[in-house]
């Protein structure tokens, strides 16, 4: 058998670094020509918030107080400004703007393990594997950013997470055959910590000369890649052009710096990561970017421990912790964030342009179960029914699109799968995607949707 050599001295001269990183990976011709517009305020724009873990459909959005004490758990519903909309007495900021927002309760699917219900709510396909979180199909953001392209100022996607919470398949946030390139720009760490700081976005002085040959050097090297169907050379070519970018960008600096604000401004949405997450979600999307995912898990206030009987995320099963001890101390600080920043979409004219997404990958059981050891109620996974909320992009308010069944156990009207609401998403962002395949890795062409219509009680 003859050795395969590896790419030659002239094949690194003639495609430069990126490109040999390509033709080591063995692929074959493919172009995809990509607009890189520099986004402005005038363009849509998503607000993703995550919600990873599953939280109780039943003990937020879609209350049943008419069913057995086993079913119903802990909390009563409160009434809200709009009528047949109640929700969880633990909610009541959201409760008095209710008619700036809509709860869709009927979307389901099939895939109740973590890393299949991460996969299949996601990218909108079932996944090859019921487990693991290792996307055989890309993420709706890296599907949204790849048409929309890269702003010149700021990432047209970024993602904020805990430490240590960061790799792109902690999540399914990967963006399988569309390459490294539509990957999020991660911002790392709790941003009301008062030593927080996104790294990255500064040059140490005096080496802004050597960093402008650097670039100007690399440049000289890369060239178009003739044998690249798998984005890996245009995946390394474009996050290394977004370090740059950013690097020396002070619209990146302005954007992700909170300290700058008000005292006042910052207490609206709380001294915590999740009402700081969603401040710099709205100061991202008023500078440009076009798709922000912030994930809300870990709802301990800065420097102290985590609440006895509490939960890292919101997988609330009753070895993990207490249901309802843990999801009032969440509630708390969602509320609290949610809604000054609903109120900031609408308040600063941005509710046209920027849509919000609140959800996890599906809810929990019904029924309540019990910890054998210690007493302690949970409930399991629950893909067949799930609560979400929107907000902005024009859509209609305070509307509940379908219901579930009266224990919550199934969608009772208006069935929907997680691809209707991607469908409403990439419709807001004025993609095509009913008319738009991307390459496999085999050259294959793959819908950007498989199935999916946009939720007409929300836009139409």
């Amino acid at each position: 058998m003859t050795p395969c050599p590896g790419p030659s001295r002239r094949d690194v001269l003639r495609f430069g670094s990126v490109a040999v990183a390509g033709a080591a990976a063995g692929v074959s011709p493919f172009t995809l020509s990509a607009k890189e517009p520099d986004a402005t305020t005038n363009d849509p724009a998503v607000i993703f918030v995550w919600l990873p873990g599953g939280p109780p459909h039943q003990d937020t959005f879609d209350m049943k107080p008419d069913a057995p004490g086993e079913y119903r758990g802990d909390f009563r519903p409160i009434r809200t400004t709009v009528p047949g909309l109640d929700i969880c007495e633990h909610l009541p900021n959201l409760a008095k703007i209710a008619d700036k927002f809509s709860v869709i309760r009927s979307i389901a699917h099939t895939f109740a393990d973590h890393g299949g219900g991460h996969k299949k709510f996601l990218t909108g396909r079932d996944p090859l594997q019921p487990v693991g979180f290792v996307n055989d199909y890309p993420m709706a953001g890296s599907m949204a950013v790849k048409l929309l392209g890269e702003g010149k100022k700021l990432p047209s996607y970024v993602c904020g997470v805990d430490g240590g919470r960061q790799g792109i398949d902690t999540f399914s946030f990967g963006s399988a055959y569309l390459g490294q390139g539509t990957h999020p720009f991660m911002v790392v760490g709790d941003p009301s910590d008062p030593k927080f700081g996104v790294k990255n976005l500064s040059v140490l002085p005096g080496t802004e000369d050597k960093l402008a040959d650097r670039r100007s050097l690399l440049a000289s090297f890369d060239q178009p890649m003739p044998h690249d169907r798998t984005g890996l050379a245009d995946g390394l070519d474009s996050a290394r052009g977004k370090a740059f970018d950013l690097m020396t960008s002070p619209a990146a600096k302005e954007a992700f710096d909170l300290t700058k604000l008000t005292p006042k401004e910052r207490d609206r949405y709380g001294d915590h990561r999740y009402g700081q997450r969603c401040l710099m979600a709205r100061r991202l999307v008023e500078s440009g970017v076009r798709w922000v995912t912030m994930v809300l898990e870990n709802a301990t206030p800065r420097g102290q421990e985590m609440i006895k009987g509490g939960i890292y995320n919101w997988d609330s099963h009753a070895v993990n912790g207490h249901i309802f001890d843990d999801t009032k101390h969440k509630l708390g600080f969602l509320d609290q964030a949610l809604t000054a920043l609903i109120r900031d979409l609408y308040e600063r004219g941005l509710d046209k342009r920027v849509l919000l997404v609140v959800t996890g990958e599906f809810g929990r059981t019904p029924k309540l179960e019990y910890d054998k050891a210690t007493g302690r109620p949970g409930r399991d996974h629950w893909p067949q029914a799930m609560s979400i909320l929107t907000s902005g992009g024009g859509t209609n308010t305070g509307v509940v699109v379908g219901s579930t069944t009266s224990k919550a156990e199934h969608p009772k009207d208006r069935p929907l799968t997680p691809n209707d609401l991607w469908a409403t998403v990439f419709s807001h962002l004025k993609l095509d995607w009913k008319n738009t395949n991307f390459l496999d890795g085999t050259g294959r062409p793959m819908p950007m949707l498989t199935d999916g219509e946009p939720i007409k009680e929300l836009v139409g």
